[in-house]
């Protein structure tokens, strides 16, 4: 699949996504991607969230491509089912927060839990980060796999945001191209 065949929803994550973020960068460089307006970036709210993104995949004209980071791809994970069928060809999910047992998450973030663990409608990657401050790696590689997701493993990478040196990420990109291409 080409970028130019769907329309690639951005989901940040809590606090949103700045403009050193690669979630940013990839919004201003991909011609059909957009981000979408969960809510109150600073004070989630799980309802509100899902509906909102349901809403946005909904609205779309062409197949969709989920780009999840953090609390995004909890939310992903709740709306899923949500989804018109068939409409979701894909997700490119990043840097899973455990909302559940990890002690380096925000109080706000807990009212997602718990994280589902159904398998997701659609193909999807999971990147996790073997030093990521908010998920074990092995959390992430267990959610993953209840996904259905393929799990890639980005070595040493913080959290994969602008704060562990995450903001162009051309590795991300390559890996996300070879998503899309796999994809058909």
């Amino acid at each position: 699949m080409r970028t130019a065949d769907a329309d690639i929803l951005i989901v940040p994550g809590f606090t949103n996504s700045d403009d050193d973020h690669w979630q940013s960068r990839w919004e201003a460089k991909l011609p059909t991607a957009r981000r979408v307006h969960l809510g109150d970036w600073h004070k989630p709210e799980k309802a509100r969230w899902v509906d909102n993104l349901a809403t946005a995949v909904a609205s779309c004209t062409r197949p969709v491509i989920l780009v999840g980071h953090s609390l995004g791809v909890v939310t992903i994970a709740h709306a899923a089912p949500l989804f018109p069928q068939g409409v979701v060809r894909g997700g490119f999910l990043v840097g899973l927060p455990d909302i559940e047992e990890h002690a380096n998450i925000p109080e706000v973030e807990r009212h997602f839990a718990p994280i589902p663990r159904d398998p997701l409608p659609f193909p999807s990657v999971l990147v996790a980060s073997r030093t990521d401050p908010h998920c074990d790696y092995r959390r992430a590689e267990d959610i993953g796999y209840a996904w259905g997701a393929a799990v890639a493993d980005a070595g040493d990478a913080g959290h994969i945001n602008a704060a562990s040196g995450h903001g162009p990420w051309p590795e991300g990109l390559m890996r996300f191209a070879g998503f899309l291409k796999a994809l058909g």
